[in-house]
């Protein structure tokens, strides 16, 4: 079989390393000059080329070498240490709306292999408050890096909608 992805060196460019698709003949920057980095990036595509099905457990490997809780840390743990932050009646409202229903959709699954569609799945079946805690649940967990990218985009996130009030003129 051949390799999707080669090597290539432009000397024009300060001798840096390109990474060509042969399929699209699209050229990237690997933003290296170092051959043996280059190297490992080509082959790292190469291989999740061939292998799509262990790239999480490789991922899982890579993040378990930083991070030695990646793999068991769930949506309640995260739940528990933003809960444990708070004071007052910050704590009270917390500790509410981690009981929210909607989030037992999530709440025993692993940070790290959570998809957008079941973030999404809880928004779906919560109010407003699910979409505003779960916002901030999901960017304590950036800012903790439980997790390495967003899941769900900042762009993506649904618009929070309130419902007209009412009040007697």
């Amino acid at each position: 079989m051949k390799t999707r992805y080669r090597l290539i060196r432009r000397r024009a460019r300060g001798g840096a390393f390109y990474c060509v698709d042969s399929t699209t003949g699209k050229r990237t920057s690997l933003q290296t000059s170092s051959e043996d980095e280059a190297r490992q990036i080509v082959q790292a595509r190469n291989q999740a080329e061939r292998q799509p099905a262990l790239n999480l457990q490789i991922a899982k490997a890579y993040l378990a070498g930083t991070d030695s809780g990646v793999s068991q840390r769930t949506w309640q743990h995260a739940l528990e240490a933003l809960t444990a932050t708070k004071r007052g009646a910050n704590h009270r409202r917390w500790r509410s709306a981690g009981n929210d229903r909607a989030f037992d959709l999530i709440r025993d699954k692993v940070i790290i292999e959570t998809q957008a569609e079941a973030l999404l799945k809880v928004l779906r079946s919560g109010t407003v408050s699910t979409n505003i805690y779960l916002r901030r649940l999901h960017n304590f967990c950036l800012d903790m890096n439980w997790l390495p990218w967003p899941i769900i985009p900042k762009r993506q996130w649904p618009e929070i909608k309130f419902r007209d009030k009412r009040a007697i003129t």
